[in-house]
């Protein structure tokens, strides 16, 4: 990895529990690991300053007025006031690029803190705030006739995607999980727009843990219980599944939302687990005989990779899939019609094993060391852009050279 590029992070997630959280945690990690400075800044209970090894981490106090998004993420709208300190710790640090993964409360900081210290921004993309705006407005208004509610969600998606597009173009140049999201940021901020990918903890997440004792074929959810991730469809899919007379299964349906109440009430041979962490997920997954990924607003849906590193095959639509590299028959299903693909896997057991067997190999490609030896080269390729370099003539901090 390139040692002498410093990387200030500002991350809107970090101890929570989603994907996002999840990629910036294992970015710090392996750049702690490797003895490369780093600097990341993220909201908590408390405001402190902590440095261990290369890793400088600056925790900032989300306050009162901070309101709930997910179930374990807030927003303040008064996170500014932390100006000065984050000011103060980027000049400190020296940071040749800022990294942000807004549009929230610790990235708009970030933006902010980037523009006072004179240091330039790449700015990445990993939630479709757009798509989840929509479809949560889809839920709540149930209420409304259809044309009136569709109405209000669709003028929602446009001015979310609008807003976000605005302040993406803020900075020097974008990054996304995927190619089409890497088109769009081009088209609408006018900014150079990267590629970047997505890695898995290969020795967290393996088929080694699995311990269960019973045969009744597990079917795997993992993920927030919200109207954006398409948790109902679960409920058709069991039905399906009885329908087809394939009824010796069950599910299990690991983390938390506002769709819970109404999954435990429409799905009926679920198990509900709650939100699950390190080994006690990993074990979960290992546990399931295939993993299903309803959700069609993911940027990416690191979940798929790590129900691969567990072994297990996956079956997710052709689009979600393809970002994670899924090959169709191979590694899992790139399939529109789940029960199908799940009652195949059923009744072939050989070819279970031999997709969950592919579906490791696929995963153990795809280590967050390698990813981020990529990404920091993605970093260095921005900065050097023509469009970066007439913009940003008069670097802060020392430039951005040699690779080690």
């Amino acid at each position: 990895m390139n040692s002498q590029l410093r990387v200030a992070l500002f991350t809107d997630s970090y101890l929570e529990t989603n994907g996002v959280g999840t990629y910036c945690r294992e970015y710090a990690s392996v750049a702690k690991q490797q003895g490369i400075p780093f600097f990341v800044a993220y909201g908590g209970t408390e405001s402190r300053l902590r440095t261990g090894g290369s890793l400088t981490e600056l925790e900032l106090r989300r306050g009162p007025a901070s309101f709930g998004v997910d179930a374990d993420l807030r927003c303040d709208p008064c996170l500014t006031r932390h100006r000065d300190r984050a000011v103060a710790a980027l000049k400190e640090f020296r940071p040749n690029l800022i990294h942000i993964t807004g549009p929230g409360d610790v990235s708009i900081l970030g933006m902010w803190a980037a523009s006072l210290v004179g240091v330039p921004v790449v700015a990445s993309w990993h939630t479709n705030v757009h798509d989840y705006a929509y479809r949560r407005l889809q839920s709540s208004l149930s209420f409304l006739p259809a044309g009136l509610r569709e109405s209000v969600s669709g003028s929602a998606y446009r001015g979310t995607l609008w807003a976000t597009m605005r302040f993406y173009s803020l900075a020097h140049f974008v990054a996304a999980p995927n190619k089409p999201m890497v088109d769009l940021l081009a088209n609408r901020t006018h900014r150079p727009a990267f590629l970047i990918p997505h890695g898995v903890n290969t020795e967290l997440f393996v088929p080694d843990r699995r311990n269960r004792t019973d045969s009744k074929f597990c079917i795997g959810y993992v993920g927030r219980l919200t109207p954006e991730k398409n948790v109902r469809y679960l409920a058709e899919l069991e039905q399906r599944l009885v329908d087809a007379g394939a009824d010796d299964f069950r599910l299990s349906i690991v983390g938390e939302g506002s769709e819970r109440e109404w999954l435990e009430t429409h799905v009926k041979r679920a198990h509900f687990t709650g939100v699950l962490r390190g080994k006690t997920l990993a074990t979960e997954f290992a546990n399931m005989d295939a993993f299903v990924f309803p959700s069609l607003t993911d940027t990416f849906g690191l979940v798929i990779l790590e129900a691969m590193a567990a072994g297990v095959p996956v079956v997710v639509s052709p689009e979600t899939g393809a970002r994670a590299g899924v090959i169709n028959g191979v590694s899992g299903f790139l399939s529109n019609d789940f029960a199908a693909s799940l009652i195949e896997l059923m009744r072939s057991p050989e070819s279970r094993r031999r997709m969950g067997v592919e579906a490791r190999i696929h995963a153990c490609d795809c280590t967050w060391t390698g990813v981020f030896e990529d990404l920091y080269r993605t970093f260095k390729e921005g900065l050097h852009t023509e469009e970066v370099q007439r913009r940003w003539r008069t670097p802060r901090f020392a430039p951005v050279s040699g690779t080690h």
